[in-house]
């Protein structure tokens, strides 16, 4: 899906299996949370993780695409220094750098 294309195209390593270790995560809290319980109002303890988990999955891709766009960005600005042609730089390098949405 979407998020799964989305981290295959970031650009370090670090990025792609800290992203794929918090997506996985949900495997070992899920198992060993209670199921029952309204403790948090008319919400069970199960969807509290999972509404907690998914919360920190967005997190880190928002600050993970960021960081992408901001490495785009210099890449840009040193191929403009290498005397390329800006227009050249936006329409044909930069496209292919872009990560998908999510």
């Amino acid at each position: 899906g979407g998020i799964y294309e989305t981290v295959a195209a970031l650009q370090l390593n670090d990025w792609r299996n800290d992203m794929n270790e918090e997506i996985d995560s949900i495997n070992q809290i899920l198992p060993h949370a209670p199921a029952g319980g309204a403790t948090f109002g008319d919400v069970g303890e199960k969807a509290m993780v999972i509404r907690t988990w998914i919360r920190s999955v967005l997190r880190k891709i928002i600050h993970y695409k960021a960081q992408h766009h901001r490495l785009l960005a210099d890449a840009a600005t040193t191929l403009e220094f290498v005397s390329l042609p800006k227009d050249i730089v936006i329409e044909n390098v930069l496209p292919f750098l872009e990560l998908p949405h999510v």
